[in-house]
């Protein structure tokens, strides 16, 4: 992967504090060496845009432009056009969420949301709880606001609310700014909230009264299971963030906040200063794309590609890797979570990787303290299915010598 170069800044004096505490992104970091022809990537998540028709998406744009170029080409207003505000009310409440358009505002995608709350929640020092591990974009989203973040860990039924519960009554009423929770396949561990943990959680923030911040990118792509209802359909209070990039273009940039007016208005303050609008081309292609029932069955297909992969990358990991080595079993969404022997670390094993052509994250970037260095995530939603049984087998071979030192230290019943 190379050395990095590192270059003097004599404009280092004139940064504002905060910078100091801003988290560069690992995917991003990764794209070079992921974007190899030569490397299969397990790094990013990105959606497989080939799944979406180019067609449709051009036919949109032209109805758009003949329909409304006068609105389309301008600027819009700061809480998005009134038609897509109105198609994403229609989007939650097929998942028991109700709301109004005024509810609403559109987003420069979900990343903008998470910055967008914490730019209004946050200052220097304040607590906010996530699941540990977490989306590593929310991180670097809450990071610039300098609080403090306290991960509550997981298992395969999601956040461990036993362990909040205990969190909240040791901060207090009120000690924490907000809950943040990705509760559908979530990102990195793909593992999905169970229902009476929904439940709780949604008892627990009216208690010790702190929001609760619920993420979900990837809550219709779901392969097996049943439907768990959405926190905000368990409480209106909950503030919800929602994309269109799994589920259409992540290109055009498209999500939202739904959220109980005051809170809202505060979010639109920011915005405002932010971007005065967003894209309201990108708003009018999207609103035509979604008027229909066309993208029903493009999501359908994406979900099944989507499944067919998860699968393979289940298959992948049991025939390659030894019973030491854990992962998750996600039922739906974009990623697996491994966890290796704990004196393995997957950050340095990185370069040895992408030499071997594949790349994964590893797993301490999903933390802000440093944990998760035995840990790796692993995107099955871009590869094909061959790709993903070639990819995996090559990352066996990078930990195999550490996995059979770590064997022979088993056997000799030393601690390793």
């Amino acid at each position: 992967m190379g050395t990095a170069r590192v270059v003097f800044d004599r404009w280092d004096w004139a940064y504002a504090e905060r910078m100091a505490s801003v988290r560069s992104s690992a995917v991003r970091d990764l794209f070079g060496a992921a974007t190899r022809p030569d490397v299969i990537s397990f790094a990013g998540g990105m959606p497989d845009v080939t799944k979406v028709p180019a067609e449709a998406v051009a036919r949109a744009a032209r109805e758009a432009l003949r329909e409304s170029a006068a609105t389309a080409l301008q600027y819009g207003s700061s809480e998005g056009r009134p038609g897509l505000r109105r198609i994403f009310v229609e989007l939650m409440a097929e998942s028991g969420i109700r709301a109004k358009p005024d509810d609403v505002v559109v987003t420069a995608g979900a990343q903008q949301a998470l910055d967008l709350v914490g730019k209004a929640f946050l200052d220097p020092g304040d607590v906010v709880i996530t699941e540990g591990p977490t989306y590593l974009g929310a991180l670097q989203a809450f990071s610039a606001y300098r609080p403090r973040i306290v991960c509550i860990p997981m298992d395969d039924d999601g956040m461990r609310v036993d362990l909040l519960e205990a969190e909240l009554e040791r901060l207090g009423l009120r000690g924490a700014k907000f809950i943040y929770t990705i509760p559908n396949f979530q990102n990195p561990a793909g593992v999905t909230l169970s229902p009476e943990r929904r439940r709780r959680l949604v008892e627990l923030a009216r208690q010790y009264e702190v929001p609760i911040v619920e993420d979900d990118p990837y809550g219709r792509l779901r392969f097996e299971g049943g439907h768990c209802k959405p926190l905000k359909a368990l409480d209106d209070d909950v503030i919800y963030l929602g994309t269109l990039s799994k589920i259409f273009a992540p290109g055009l940039r498209l999500g939202w906040v739904c959220a109980p007016r005051p809170i809202l208005q505060k979010v639109l303050l920011v915005k405002q200063a932010a971007d005065l609008c967003g894209s309201e081309f990108s708003q009018a292609v999207a609103e035509r794309y979604f008027t229909g029932t066309r993208w029903r069955r493009v999501l359908k297909d994406l979900t099944q590609a989507y499944a067919e992969r998860r699968d393979a990358m289940l298959a992948a990991l049991a025939e390659h890797l030894p019973p030491e080595v854990r992962y998750t079993r996600p039922q739906g969404g974009f990623f697996v979570w491994v966890e290796l022997p704990a004196f393995i670390d997957t950050k340095p094993l990185l370069a040895e990787a992408v030499e071997r052509g594949v790349a994964y994250v590893p797993g301490d970037a999903f933390y802000p303290d440093g944990r998760g260095r035995n840990c790796m995530r692993l995107a099955f939603c871009f590869a094909e299915p061959e790709q993903i049984e070639e990819g995996v087998r090559r990352l066996a071979e990078v930990f195999e010598d550490r996995l059979e030192l770590y064997r022979a230290f088993a056997d000799a019943g030393l601690a390793v």
